[in-house]
């Protein structure tokens, strides 16, 4: 990775992170709880101050329970609670934090933050400089072309477009058909059931796509495969399904994206925002005296 690669942050990931690993003892000037708020704060500052990324994007979820997908299928996510408003909140003061360090935010009602960081990849790309997802989501893995790197920040790992193989048994651009076939518990995505990883990964290693399985399903139960037979009447019986969950897992690269954009590159820290917003979340001197770093040539 280099400091001129564009940088797109998951920031729901870490901010959900701070919200479980943080102490609930951290509050703000109304007695607000902000915990998830200086953890998300130390990992922003930490990735700007090792890595000087020159362009950043930072995208948020806001439509966790508006999302286009749930006019799809309305069970779309409905296994999550609903986050509670001192979360909400929380998420609102992250947003304001990287916005008044110069950091391009982008949230939006309808869209997550996969597909606004899908649209905006596919904006931004430029010759000779490579994209870094900053995010564990293997969703997102799909969005890899040659030359990017996905980054779980936390367990410092790193894998490339042509690494997701070796991570998930399929190439970047089969992740969808993968997720059709087996379905996301988390995102209460179905899938085909009694198709787990191994055997999806399998079929798609031979038909290398869903809609070529799907055509030739016939053929599944003379594979050398545990099950096929069952496998190909699965198919069959639930290819409508499959379809769907495809659709589901398919990152949006044509979400509305703000003029305010632009390249990514970093903006200048607003120093009257910045200390207002940390005088009401209570930052300590250190968080103060990093975010005066950032502004010093």
């Amino acid at each position: 990775m280099k400091g001129d690669d564009i940088f797109f942050v998951d920031a729901s990931l870490y901010v959900f992170r701070a919200w479980h690993s943080m102490p609930p003892d951290f509050t703000d000037a109304d007695g607000w709880p902000v915990n998830a708020v200086h953890g998300f704060a130390r990992f922003v500052l930490e990735l700007l101050e090792r890595h000087h990324p020159s362009h950043v994007v930072v995208a948020f979820d806001q439509s966790l329970e508006s999302s286009f997908r749930n006019e799809i299928y309305p069970a779309y996510k409905a296994n999550r609670e609903p986050a509670p408003e001192e979360l909400k909140r929380q998420f609102r003061h992250c947003l304001a934090f990287c916005e008044a360090i110069g950091l391009a935010t982008l949230v939006d009602g309808r869209y997550e933050a996969d597909d606004l960081i899908g649209t905006a990849m596919a904006r931004l790309r430029q010759p000779g400089r490579a994209c870094v997802i900053v995010s564990a989501d293997k969703d997102l893995s799909q969005l890899l072309q040659p030359g990017d790197t996905q980054w779980d920040y936390a367990r410092d790992q790193r894998w490339g477009h042509d690494g997701v193989i070796g991570r998930y048994g399929v190439h970047a651009h089969q992740i969808p058909d993968y997720l059709g076939l087996t379905g996301d518990a988390i995102d209460n995505i179905p899938g085909v059931p009694g198709i787990g990883a191994k055997t999806a990964a399998a079929l798609l290693a031979h038909f290398n796509t869903l809609d070529e399985l799907l055509e030739r399903k016939a053929e599944v139960a003379f594979l050398r495969l545990r099950g096929a037979a069952a496998h190909a009447r699965r198919l069959a019986e639930h290819q409508a399904i499959a379809l769907l969950s495809r659709r589901l897992a398919t990152i949006a690269t044509d979400a509305p994206l703000p003029d305010a954009l632009r390249d990514g590159r970093r903006g200048a820290v607003d120093g009257s925002r910045a200390t207002e917003l940390m005088d009401q979340l209570r930052m300590g001197p250190m968080t103060r005296r990093r975010v005066a770093a950032l502004a010093t040539p």
